[in-house]
């Protein structure tokens, strides 16, 4: 039983055969075409990463541009302006791929001048940057950021200067002779340029911290010298807002404005590039005595065009044309006969003003100041007298109304002059009644002939002394 299991076990050595020559060839073909699908799939996951590469460097050639492609080829030397793109940003600073299958890095104090410009940079961004040199530890590229925005800033201005373009930058400080700008390199202004010009009367502090145009008049690179103007800046951005708002003006037209200067007769306007006169006779419906008391530097206004004078390089404003009308319904507020407690506002040769409610003025005439006669309203009333004055004559559509204080005088006058009569009448019927009553004896009689008697003494004494006088005559 044993025997025939070591039977079954093991294989008999007369079982095995030698393959044939057909089977050797047939083996060979197999392996054969093994060897051949292996270096297939090897060449075809080569051509697929080359396809890779290419594709990320025609990717990287577009976000570079040709010329920066070409150069990223070659091995970056120190001082070169290259460009890059961002593939990483973290605390350690920007990580940039520089091309040539190599990676620099730019540290935070070499990203910008101002912790603001780390937020606009991502990921993907192209940037320009600068070699700076090597990490000593891992040999990666160090680069700047900052030193390629601070040459590509000297580009700007320099191509400024050639184009005569306005360029803007912040004003970061106020020095001796000017004021120093921010261009991404320091710029200087004149005290003579900014503005107007005037440096003299002109406040230089205000304008720092503030975004104000600018055009180059001067660049020396070597020096690190940069001189800018605003005044001519200034002057030329008027010039094409002159033209254009020349251009769109008419009479009648309701146009905003800012308050460049206050003189004693008025106010000059900026419209947009063009000055307008708003007269002090037409900044309010009443009477002020200076413009100060109406506008001021500065102050943006509604105006209207009054009158275009383009031959003359004047226009003429007005602002109380679009404020409301103090005489509209002016017969609705005040009739003929009411009389006005009011304060006298000013003196004129003629008479006194008073002034009402909405600036509206009235006028008391000289010969309506007082019952006597005046040469000058000063006789009788100055500016500030608080005064009641009688209307004796409105008329809206002329604008005028006539007060008078005479009248409420005479009247007074002829009012005493009633009570004082209606006094001695009283008077009167008191003293008859007494004389007539019982008690007394005394009667109307008695009165008349005591009157009488007094009246015929008085007759004697004086023809008593016409006769002395008469007789003195004689003795002459």
């Amino acid at each position: 039983m044993s025997a025939n299991t070591d039977d079954v076990l093991t294989p008999s050595t007369d079982a095995i055969e030698e393959p044939s020559a057909t089977e050797e060839q047939s083996a060979s073909a197999v392996v054969d075409q093994d060897d051949s699908a292996a270096k297939a799939l090897a060449a075809s996951a080569e051509a697929a990463r080359s396809a890779e590469a290419e594709a990320d460097d025609a990717a990287l050639a577009a976000a570079m541009g040709g010329a920066d492609f070409e150069a990223s080829l070659q091995e970056p030397t120190e001082g070169d302006v290259i460009s890059g793109v961002i593939v990483h940003i973290d605390k350690e600073g920007i990580l940039v791929d520089v091309g040539a299958k190599s990676e620099g890095l730019v540290r935070p104090n070499e990203i910008s001048r101002s912790a603001a410009d780390d937020e606009e940079l991502i990921v993907g961004q192209t940037i320009k940057v600068v070699v700076i040199g090597r990490d000593k530890e891992d040999g990666k590229l160090l680069l700047s950021k900052k030193r390629a925005d601070f040459e590509k800033a000297w580009d700007k201005v320099i191509e400024a200067l050639e184009d005569g373009r306005i360029l803007s930058a912040m004003v970061t400080e106020r020095v001796k002779g000017g004021l120093v700008v921010d261009l991404g390199i320091r710029g200087f202004v004149p005290a003579s340029h900014v503005g107007t010009g005037d440096f003299k009367h002109t406040n230089l502090d205000k304008y720092v911290g503030q975004s104000v145009p600018l055009k180059v008049i001067e660049v020396d690179r070597d020096k690190r010298k940069v001189v800018l103007s605003n005044k001519l800046a200034t002057e030329e951005e008027r010039g094409k807002k002159k033209k254009e708002t020349l251009d769109a003006l008419k009479e009648g037209d309701i146009r905003e404005g800012v308050v460049r200067r206050v003189t004693d007769y008025g106010a000059f306007i900026d419209l947009g590039g063009i000055d307008g006169l708003l007269h002090v006779s037409e900044m309010s419906w009443a009477r002020i005595n200076h413009p100060s008391e109406v506008v001021k530097v500065g102050d943006k206004l509604q105006v209207m065009i009054l009158k275009l004078r383009l031959d003359q390089g004047r226009i003429s404003l007005g602002l109380r044309q679009i404020l409301p009308d103090p005489w509209e319904g002016i017969a609705d507020k005040y009739h003929v006969a009411d009389v006005l407690k009011t304060t006298i506002s000013r003196l004129v040769p003629f008479g006194a003003f008073v002034l009402l409610e909405g600036g509206v003025e009235a006028i008391i005439p000289n010969s309506e100041l007082s019952t006597r006669r005046i040469s000058k309203p000063q006789d009788v009333v100055n500016p500030g007298d608080e005064i009641e004055a009688r209307i004796i004559e409105i008329k809206p559509e002329e604008r005028k109304m006539t007060l008078s204080i005479r009248r409420i005088q005479e009247e007074a006058q002829r009012a005493a002059g009633e009570a004082a009569r209606e006094q001695e009448y009283r008077e009167f019927q008191n003293y008859s009644k007494k004389r007539s009553a019982p008690t007394s004896g005394v009667t109307l009689g008695d009165v008349l002939s005591e009157q009488f008697a007094r009246a015929r003494k008085e007759v004697s004494r004086k023809s008593k002394r016409d006769k002395n006088d008469y007789d003195v005559e004689d003795d002459e």
